[in-house]
C-alpha cells in the first residue's frame, strides 16, 4: 500500500514537472516567434532619422505637376516611395503601394521618386497605371534620403518632420512606416526591441 502511494506521489510530481516544461517552451517559442517575426520596414544606415526635419524639394513631377516634399504645416503626410523600372522588387510591390495609397486617401499623398531615363519612367507609368501619382525624378532627392537601395519609403508627417523610412519589400513593410507613425516610434523594430526590453525589467523585478 505504501509503495502505491509512493508512485501515485511520483506520477504526479512527473506530470507535474512536465506540465512546467511545456509552459516553458510555448513560452520560449513565443519569444522566438516575436523576435524572427517580421518587424518593419528596414531601416538602413545613412540619409536622416525619424524625428528629423525631413529635406525639403520643390520639384516638377514629369507630367508638370509642382511638388513640394517636406513642406511643414499641412494637414496630410506623405509617403515618398523610391522605385526604378528596372527594379523586378518594386514592380511587385506597385499594386501594394497603390492599395496602401487608396486605403489611407484620408490622410495620405503618395509621390513616386526616381531618377534615370525619363521614357522608361513614362513607359512604367502607362504599364502600371501610376497616372494618379507624381512622379519626379531627382537623384539628389534619393542622395538627400539616404535612398542606397530600392524599393525604399519615407513617410513624412504634416509637421514636415520623417516620421519613419526604410527599405520595404511588402505591405506589412509599408504598413508598418504608417504604424510607426502611429505609435510615435522611428520603426516598429524599435517599438519592439523597446517592449522586450520593459518585459524583462518587469520580469526581473518580479523575481
Amino acid at each position: 500500500m505504501e509503495a502505491l502511494y509512493v508512485a501515485l506521489v511520483l506520477q504526479w510530481v512527473i506530470i507535474l514537472a512536465l506540465a512546467a516544461a511545456v509552459v516553458a517552451l510555448f513560452r520560449q517559442v513565443g519569444m522566438l516567434h516575436e523576435r524572427l517575426g517580421p518587424v518593419g520596414a528596414l531601416v538602413l544606415p545613412g540619409g536622416p532619422k525619424a524625428g528629423a526635419t525631413a529635406p525639403r524639394f520643390t520639384l516638377r513631377a514629369i507630367d508638370g505637376r509642382k511638388v513640394v516634399i517636406g513642406q511643414e504645416g499641412g494637414a496630410r503626410s506623405t509617403l515618398l516611395f523610391f522605385l526604378s523600372p528596372t527594379c523586378p522588387v518594386c514592380k511587385t510591390l506597385i499594386p501594394i503601394i497603390k492599395r496602401v495609397a487608396e486605403d489611407e486617401r484620408n490622410r495620405l499623398d503618395l509621390v513616386l521618386a526616381s531618377d534615370g531615363d525619363e521614357p522608361a519612367q513614362q513607359l512604367m507609368i502607362r504599364q502600371h497605371k501610376l497616372e494618379e501619382f507624381p512622379l519626379v525624378l531627382s537623384t539628389e532627392l534619393g542622395m538627400a534620403y539616404g535612398v542606397s537601395k530600392l524599393p525604399h519609403a519615407a513617410l513624412i508627417g504634416p509637421d514636415g518632420k520623417l516620421a519613419a523610412t526604410g527599405l520595404v519589400n511588402s505591405r506589412e513593410h509599408l504598413e508598418s512606416l504608417l504604424t510607426a507613425q502611429d505609435l510615435g516610434v522611428a520603426s516598429l523594430q524599435e517599438f519592439v526591441t523597446k517592449t522586450a526590453q520593459d518585459r524583462a525589467k518587469i520580469e526581473w523585478v518580479g523575481r
